[in-house]
């Protein structure tokens, strides 16, 4: 059955998913604030929307990659005006859940379904639909969504009712990003006792702590290449959510405050556009040792 559907946000996380959607069979228009973006959609083949309202009255589903909660805010009151009712909205941006909380209010006064669906895993994951999908939402959302939710990727969690898939992404993210500071201390140290670099990182793959993030990065920053797959400013603004989230429910979170110190250290050094694991070098320079090229 083919679903006509309109995305929102063609970043390196949405031209992907809208491409993969379209590659299963569906009616796939998109739309960016980007001209850029909205080009590089074009000429990969995706149907670009001239008017995105009269879009939105017709799509059976919608779906947004947005980049924060003011986008996510600004995207759903278009859908809320636009979209018919029993339409279902699909969001998997990275927002606060209080905002997530707002929006769906609103869509559910205008009788649209809304379907939280964060997802986990880089843009190359995406361009290979390896992303891992957490849901929560009205579950009549959720079944309707889960067959087009399979072109992103091979695993697929219904998590509740509300705002569950927002925190459990946050969760998640924690994980990623403490992995970075553990792996910017533990280099370090090893660099500045005279093991070699790239022995470290042969050994870590091999060992216990080889977990899939740290083997994922590996290939990169083996070879010092800190080629941004998530930059340091985005991992700011997701560390920025967690502190947040910890703090609504009364949860100490000291190693992730001083991971986001060490992230804003790495753009006061210059590295806020490289990849996240940038910290790296943050360490490395309060150690004393050049930042190797």
């Amino acid at each position: 059955m083919t679903v006509r559907i309109h995305f929102f946000g063609m970043g390196k996380m949405g031209l992907p998913m809208a491409l993969h959607l379209q590659g299963a069979g569906h009616s796939v228009s998109v739309s960016d604030t980007s001209s850029e973006r909205l080009q590089l959609a074009t000429d990969k083949g995706l149907a670009t929307a001239a008017v995105v309202g009269a879009v939105l009255a017709r799509a059976d589903m919608i779906f947004s990659s947005l980049p924060n909660d003011a986008a996510l805010q600004h995207v759903a009151a278009q859908v809320a005006r636009a979209a018919r009712r029993g339409a279902i909205f699909v969001d998997t941006s990275t927002v606060s859940q209080p905002a997530s909380a707002e929006v769906a209010k609103a869509l559910t006064a205008a009788g649209v379904l809304y379907l939280r669906t964060t997802v986990s895993g880089n843009n190359k994951m995406a361009e290979a639909a390896q992303l891992t999908v957490m849901a929560s939402g009205p579950r009549e959302a959720y079944d309707a969504a889960l067959p087009l939710l399979k072109a992103l990727g091979p695993n697929h969690f219904y998590l509740g009712e509300a705002e569950q898939a927002r925190l459990m992404k946050l969760v998640v993210n924690l994980m990623i990003a403490q992995t970075s500071a553990m792996l910017a201390e533990a280099l370090t140290l090893g660099r500045k006792g005279g093991l070699d670099w790239t022995d470290m990182w042969a050994v870590l793959g091999a060992s216990a702590v080889g977990s899939p993030i740290v083997k994922a990065k590996s290939p990169q920053l083996s070879q010092r290449d800190f080629t941004p797959t998530f930059t340091v400013l985005q991992m700011i603004k997701d560390l920025d959510l967690i502190i947040g989230a910890g703090e609504a429910s009364h949860v100490p979170l000291p190693q992730t405050a001083m991971t986001l110190q060490l992230m804003h250290a790495a753009v006061a050094q210059g590295d806020a556009l490289d990849d996240y694991a940038a910290i790296i070098k943050s360490v490395e320079r309060s150690a004393g040792l050049p930042v190797q090229l």
